[in-house]
């Protein structure tokens, strides 16, 4: 009755342990090893569901309740002696192999998986110790691994053995609130290779489910072991809980699973428990894995925006959605979300706009539906900053730009001319807005006090209005602004709530001021004594622009009060502190008020730092492959000599010169977030002399290309051009 394709269908949980009991092996030989085989579940019962009250009442945590209530923690259960060791284990199973006897080998595993206190019998590194802290979980994680390793490769009623143990241990009557022993055996239960296997998901559905129930405070221990967990084995477990949500919403074979109606806590409860291994990962420094190897792209193909309007209408209440667990969103699908509630946004603000012109009985006019921005060339800051002020109520519609005095339609070029000409400017170190720090590449905000902060403003509603446009801009912002511009994500209603202030370190000093980092840390590091050899105080000097020297107390009387071996840590925190924050607050604010101004929406709760700054500047991950293979062609046809050189000569650039080539043609060196697809890059033959470089029409991604007679030729050409060329005309 253990055989796929058995006619016989289990009906009931109880009857599928029932059968496997009844499933006796002999003692002697085992089959070789063959593929772990499961029978057909889709008619499975779920375990009973556990009401939400009830299950708060069972699993409630003790350190949550009144010291008169306190009951006594129960004591662990004495565990059975177990003394098999790692080498043993290797032992029997080298013989087992050699022999084809697999009993000793069925023997440990059918036991070590029998219940949860004999999985910590056989994985605990002590048994006569707690390990009831966040620091150590008490797994002899070698040993697990060891194990787990040989399981696929046994015979297959090795396999059952194990999962059959694992059954019994869930369907145990819990009483009161779970021991570390159970936690631990849930941490060890979850790396079980097997549940990679469809044929396991609903024995998988259930052991999930149990450790989603878990409480707070049994998370809490969860997460803390799992950052224990050697990098490839934790990345393993997240994609394996990542392919169960896939399955589980796209199944290859649906009659594998029961059907979705009976079983609509599997997503949510994998779903939770992902949530334990990405609180594991944000809080390790550096994080095991990318926060992007928890993307499900999956999810790109479901109605994202009923997920995020049912998130909306129920926040985080006992309602599923995927948007209460926004790591789990791909960039793609985010920037999906934020579009879409963008255009819905634009649509609402013009229908208002037309609906108050026809009340007022006036003639409705198309250039109502859109932002309308005229400015002179030659005046190009104040003017943007003078329509954008003066149009503030119409920055959520679609944008559109003119340059006075010049004929011609913004079919989204003169859009993309104006930001990038309005960028080039603004961030001119001539302009006094921004300093740019060539240690780190990255520009930031002038500490130079001025009366008008208009213009930091503009600068904000610039950066909302391309994610709001979807327009890539050439800025570069180290990710401690981004970071800024999410605290808070949403607006305070109170106007005396302090705007972009958050926890900084020096690691986000680094990527500011490096050189400055690292003297901090060489301080943080002296082993003299620091009071005497560096002589500093709770005061620091700085020059602001224009060689205006200012100091500023980090704390009340800074100035008497010596920095000392006991103390730095204190002021170098503070130091930071004023250097990211305290220093460039209203120029800050400004800018903050400026950028949610235009994309004030609950879709900011989704994103990361990193995210937002993707969705501004693009990613800086190249493929010129995939450049190639959406690139359109005007004049020249993809098979011509000419376009067969040009792909040999770039495909062969180191990538410094490939992000120049990007920048020299399409204004950024990054990538926009759908790819290399979405910037719609064109070679258009130019009918010029050979003689002639390259050109470049930034504004529609366009590369002018002229028909040179050899590959030497046209690389000489090409590196001469993107290497010199610096906006509208050559350095």
């Amino acid at each position: 009755g253990l055989e796929r394709g058995a006619k016989n269908q289990f009906s009931t949980f109880s009857n599928f342990i029932t059968t496997i009991n009844q499933k006796k092996e002999g003692t002697g030989n085992r089959s070789p090893p063959t593929q772990l085989v499961i029978p057909n579940i889709k008619n499975v019962r779920d375990l009973p569901p556990i009401c939400l009250d009830v299950r708060q009442k069972q699993r409630v945590s003790m350190d949550a309740l009144p010291q008169e209530l306190k009951a006594p923690i129960p004591p662990e259960p004495s565990l059975p002696i177990r003394t098999k060791t790692v080498k043993d284990f290797q032992d029997d199973v080298e013989k087992a192999k050699s022999s084809g006897d697999w009993r000793a080998v069925h023997d440990f595993y059918s036991t070590s998986f029998d219940s949860f206190l004999e999985i910590n019998a056989a994985f605990k590194k002590d048994a006569n110790l707690p390990f009831n802290t966040i620091e150590d979980s008490g797994i002899d994680a070698k040993f697990v691994n060891v194990v787990y390793d040989a399981l696929l490769n046994t015979p297959q009623d090795v396999q059952k053995s194990v999962l059959k143990g694992i059954i019994n241990g869930l369907l145990q009557e819990w009483k009161g609130p779970r021991t570390k022993d159970d936690i631990r055996a849930y941490c060890i239960l979850l790396q079980n290779p097997q549940f990679s296997n469809t044929s396991t998901y609903v024995i998988y559905a259930h052991l999930l489910r149990q450790i989603a129930a878990l409480t707070e405070a049994d998370h809490h221990f969860l997460v803390h072991w799992s950052k224990k967990i050697a990098q490839t084995r934790f990345k393993q477990l997240v994609d394996r809980l990542l392919q169960f949500i896939s399955l589980r919403l796209f199944p290859a074979k649906p009659e594998e699973f029961p059907p979705m109606m009976k079983c609509t806590w599997w997503i949510p409860s994998a779903t939770k428990v992902l949530a334990l291994f990405n609180a594991a990962n944000s809080l390790s420094s550096p994080s095991i894995i990318s926060y992007t190897d928890f993307y499900n792209s999956t999810l790109d193909h479901i109605d994202l925006m009923e997920e995020y309007h049912n998130w909306q209408c129920y926040g985080n209440s006992h309602r599923f959605s995927f948007c209460q667990y926004p790591f789990i969103i791909s960039i793609a699908a985010k920037k999906v979300i934020i579009q879409r509630d963008s255009e819905q946004q634009m649509i609402s603000i013009a229908r208002q706009s037309l609906v108050d012109k026809v009340s007022r009985r006036q003639k409705p006019d198309m250039n109502m539906l859109f932002l309308n921005v005229k400015v002179r060339r030659t005046h190009l800051v104040s003017d943007s900053l003078d329509e954008l002020a003066r149009k503030r109520a119409d920055l959520k519609k679609k944008l559109k730009v003119t340059f006075v005095g010049e004929a011609g339609l913004d079919m989204g070029g003169l859009t993309k001319e104006w930001f990038l000409l309005l960028i080039r400017q603004i961030f001119h170190p001539d302009y006094g807005m921004f300093t740019y720090h060539k240690d780190s590449h990255c520009h930031w905000f002038s500490s130079f006090k001025c009366d008008n902060y208009s213009e930091f403003r503009l600068v904000g509603a610039l950066m909302g209005l391309a994610v709001y446009n979807s327009i890539t801009l050439d800025i570069r912002f180290p990710p401690s602004c981004y970071k800024k511009l999410l605290s808070p994500p949403i607006v305070p209603c109170d106007h005396n709530t302090l705007v972009g202030i958050c926890d900084v370190t020096l690691e986000d000093l680094i990527q500011v001021m490096p050189e400055l980092a690292h003297g901090l840390s060489e301080l943080l590091a002296y082993e003299g004594n620091v009071e005497e050899d560096f002589y500093s105080t709770f005061q620091v000097v700085f020059q602001e622009e224009f060689g205006v020297i200012k100091s500023y107390n980090l704390k009340p009387n800074g100035d008497k009060i010596p920095v000392t071996n006991q103390n730095r840590k204190e002021y170098v925190q503070l130091y930071v502190d004023f250097l990211l924050n305290k220093s460039i607050y209203k120029q800050f604010a400004a800018f903050y008020y400026g950028f949610h101004s235009v994309c004030a929406s609950y879709a900011l709760l989704l994103l990361r730092p990193e995210e937002v700054e993707i969705l501004v500047c693009g990613s800086p991950e190249l493929d010129m492959s995939a450049l190639q293979r959406s690139t359109q062609y005007e004049g020249y046809q993809k098979t011509d000599l000419t376009i067969r050189y040009f792909w040999d000569v770039v495909l062969g650039f180191s990538l410094d010169l490939q992000k120049k080539l990007l920048h020299f043609a399409t204004g950024s060196d990054r990538v926009p977030v759908g790819g290399m697809a979405d910037l719609n890059f064109k070679i258009s033959k130019s009918e010029t002399s050979t003689n002639w470089l390259p050109v470049a029409h930034t504004c529609f991604n366009q590369l002018c290309l002229p028909p040179y007679k050899n590959k030497k030729e046209l690389k000489q050409k090409l590196i001469i051009g993107i290497s010199n060329a610096e906006g509208f005309g050559l350095e």
